[in-house]
């Protein structure tokens, strides 16, 4: 009997292709405007995430951020368009061009949406009437200057730097963070669980293209190509 086609399985989703929300600490965005300054009590180990979090008191009410490097505990956390160090909150129109920024809101007010990887960080390039930030990609992206963002690189960015030595390591990892485990080619399968298997080769043995209206099973390779653009003469 053979498997379900990959494609197929992930569409279904499952404990493998779901995200582990149980295990998540907190949806980590940027504090209300209305708090002033906070100070780090402690730097905690997120499951699901790749950065560690620094729970951060602001006057009496805690909150969660993604940790800075450098950041320690006991320090000040300014979100009031404080001075410039690692771990402050403030808009991008206050923030000096160069500065290595994380955590960036993408509508003023969303709580931030990009950067939030460890080891990453963005670079505010320049400020107008739309501010110009550089992404890890090397894209240059337009924000509103009233957008926030978390002042320095996102710790961790050490991680991958350990080799994971052994196959079941990685498993746990990659299961940590609900990502899939190894795949493995359908030209390398056997006829009866992908459609490129079998035939005694590694080669498709055919046409690699399929039509968007095939059915799920036999949806796989290049699904409905552009047909290729032909100059016309005059």
């Amino acid at each position: 009997m053979g498997k379900r086609l990959i494609t197929q399985r992930r569409g279904r989703g499952g404990s493998q292709y779901r995200s582990p929300s149980h295990r998540h600490v907190d949806d980590v965005k940027l504090p209300l405007k209305s708090l002033k300054e906070g100070v780090v009590v402690d730097l905690i180990h997120a499951p699901g995430r790749t950065c560690p979090l620094s729970v951060i008191d602001f006057e009496g009410q805690i909150d969660y951020q993604l940790a800075a490097e450098g950041i320690k505990v006991g320090q000040k956390i300014d979100v009031s368009e404080g001075k410039v160090a690692a771990g402050n909150i403030m808009t991008l129109a206050q923030i000096p061009e160069g500065t290595p920024i994380h955590n960036i809101e993408g509508i003023p007010g969303d709580g931030g949406k990009y950067v939030k990887t460890a080891g990453s960080s963005a670079t505010l390039v320049s400020r107008g009437a739309k501010v110009v930030v550089e992404m890890p990609s090397g894209a240059l992206k337009e924000f509103n200057p009233e957008c926030r963002a978390a002042v320095g690189i996102i710790a961790g960015g050490g991680r991958t730097d350990k080799p994971l030595a052994k196959s079941g390591k990685k498993y746990h990892t990659l299961q940590s963070r609900s990502k899939a485990y190894f795949k493995v080619s359908g030209v390398s399968m056997n006829a009866v669980d992908h459609p490129h298997g079998g035939g005694s080769h590694r080669h498709v043995g055919g046409p690699s293209t399929i039509g968007r209206n095939a059915w799920p099973g036999q949806k796989v390779g290049r699904l409905s190509p552009q047909k290729k653009a032909t100059k016309k003469r005059k």
